[in-house]
């Protein structure tokens, strides 16, 4: 029973994935039948980012109240709603209207689940589970690109609305699997403290700075990786550039999977720490006075494995850093830091490297490294023993 919970958990992960990669990959069509220009798409991913900073920070409210399985159904089922509403958007201005549900899906299931198994799994468990989104994440846009080829966009994102109505059906069968831990968590979430008294806890706030620092890079890298290599490597092809969108989350994807297999036995921590030097040691390689793209490129995936790791251990670390009363609070606080990061902060380099070069980008992720285990570290120092 328990590693039936633990494989819908993983499926729920892939759902939460699989609707992230459909607007980039099929934005270069939509932006010509929509008739707007190609800047429009940020304001579609706002939105949703806008929706699951909300939900996310809602989350410690609905933990209170709902049991996580419930609060899951909901939310794949307004991502259902919204991925629908896509498919069936005439004009652009319907795409933001969808977008609100859409978002609200996402930011939810992120927190309600990562509280969930932070709670009652190992870390180990927490770094598969987000080896999972990355899959769900890297399966959407083959299914746009089928679309594409075979149909329209708008199959693509209905499609893939069939694929989360399965994962709900899924979900609804499953309830009874959650009962082991349900009076346990159940009796532990109705005492969770709010998102008011979470931020006086000492250490949180400068958590979150640390995590936000952590998906400014991370963000950073997933939007601008191609056009480092553009500006910097200007006699590679078109073709090649963007192959290169998968160097940062392939190496993301290999360092949650070393980490699954380590973490138990590292520790939290200790993983972080190995983690970001690893990163800093990527972002040495980028820096160096050679050339040949080849030593940039792995560079870009050893920063990419560094990374891996820091986020779902962050999150793993809640409850044993704050204790479980406040531990729904600090995942909710958590994410909604997380998406602030990746929203903004890859839009502040853009105007950074117009002014200096897309060559200063090894120099922005560097001082989002050091921002982020040297927050760390002094929160660590600050922890009150839960």
């Amino acid at each position: 029973m328990a590693s039936l919970l633990l494989a819908v958990i993983y499926l729920i992960f892939i759902s939460l994935g699989l609707p992230d990669s459909l607007l980039g990959s099929g934005w270069p069509v939509m932006q010509k039948v929509f008739d707007v220009p190609s800047s429009y798409a940020g304001y579609v991913a706002m939105t949703i980012s806008f929706m699951t900073i909300i939900s996310a920070l809602v989350s410690p409210r609905l933990i209170r109240r709902f049991h996580t399985k419930y609060i899951v159904i909901v939310s794949i089922a307004l991502t259902v709603l919204g991925l629908l509403g896509f498919s069936v958007s005439g004009s652009y201005w319907l795409l933001i209207l969808f977008a609100v549900p859409y978002g609200l899906g996402a930011g939810a299931i992120d927190a309600s689940v990562n509280h969930y198994v932070a709670d009652h799994y190992p870390s180990s468990v927490m770094n598969f589970l987000h080896c999972f989104y990355g899959v769900g994440a890297m399966i959407s846009p083959y299914i746009m690109s089928l679309a594409l080829r075979s149909a329209r966009w708008n199959e693509g994102y209905r499609w893939t609305a069939y694929i989360q109505v399965g994962i709900l059906l899924v979900c609804v069968l499953s309830l009874p699997l959650w009962k082991k831990n349900e009076a346990q968590a159940e009796e532990a979430d109705k005492e969770s403290a709010g998102i008011g008294e979470t931020l006086k806890v000492p250490g949180v706030v400068l958590t979150l700075i640390a995590f936000f620092a952590y998906c400014s890079g991370e963000g950073t890298c997933f939007l601008w990786v191609p056009s480092y290599f553009a500006g910097t490597r200007p006699y590679l092809s078109d073709q090649t550039v963007a192959s290169f969108g998968s160097l940062i989350f392939g190496g993301l994807m290999l360092g949650r999977v070393i980490s699954g297999f380590v973490s138990d036995r590292l520790g939290d921590r200790l993983l972080i720490r190995i983690g970001i030097a690893v990163e800093l040691a990527g972002i040495v390689m980028v820096l160096l006075p050679v050339q040949s793209y080849i030593v940039a490129a792995i560079g870009f995936v050893v920063i990419g494995t560094g990374m891996g790791p820091v986020y779902p251990s962050i999150q793993h670390m809640a409850p044993g850093n704050f204790g479980r009363r406040h531990s729904a609070a600090v995942i909710g606080l958590q994410m909604a830091s997380a998406y602030i990061g990746c929203t903004f902060m890859p839009t502040v380099f853009g105007y950074i490297q117009q002014a200096a070069g897309i060559g200063i980008m090894p120099f922005y992720l560097l001082i989002f490294a050091l921002l982020n285990i040297g927050l760390l570290e002094i929160a660590y120092r600050r922890l009150v023993p839960a």
